[in-house]
């Protein structure tokens, strides 16, 4: 288990390291092709690599990641089934900008074997929520992860 656990975990990493280098391609090869996809900037579920890929293709070449840190990796593993879930954050500079600004992110990334490889079945994206501002005015530091 230790093992896979660190297998999956390094794909991730890998794939984050070229992501934050504007390519999106360390992705797209750990990605099967039947592969269902969410994040906060799509309006429905993105359907298979060929659809995945359309979607990368405006955004290749402009992310920058200047730091990223992978908070408390988890894998769990059912045979063929690995399920990724971490937090990520990164710290970025704005495409066509100098402004560098901090995302925080949820993520689910559910590994298949597949012929004796390990391929993302499902990844999905979600935004930590920010403090909200109670009636006082005051952040409620209670909901930040």
């Amino acid at each position: 288990m230790q093992e896979l656990t660190e297998k999956i975990i390094n794909m991730e990493r890998s794939a984050l390291d070229r992501w934050g280098k504007g390519d999106p391609a360390g992705y797209l090869e750990i990605t099967a092709p039947e592969v269902t996809y969410f994040d906060p900037f799509t309006n429905q579920r993105i359907d298979g690599l060929s659809a995945f890929k359309q979607y990368l293709a405006p955004i290749t070449g402009k992310i920058h990641i200047e730091h990223y840190d992978m908070i408390n990796p988890q894998v769990q593993h059912y045979g063929d089934v690995a399920i990724l879930t971490f937090n990520l954050v990164d710290v970025a500079r704005e495409p066509d900008s100098d402004k560098i600004v901090t995302l925080r992110w949820n993520s689910t990334e559910i590994y298949c074997r597949i012929d004796g490889s390990w391929k993302i079945v499902h990844s999905h994206w979600s935004f930590i929520q920010p403090p909200l501002v109670n009636a006082g005015g005051n952040a409620d530091a209670g909901l930040m992860a």
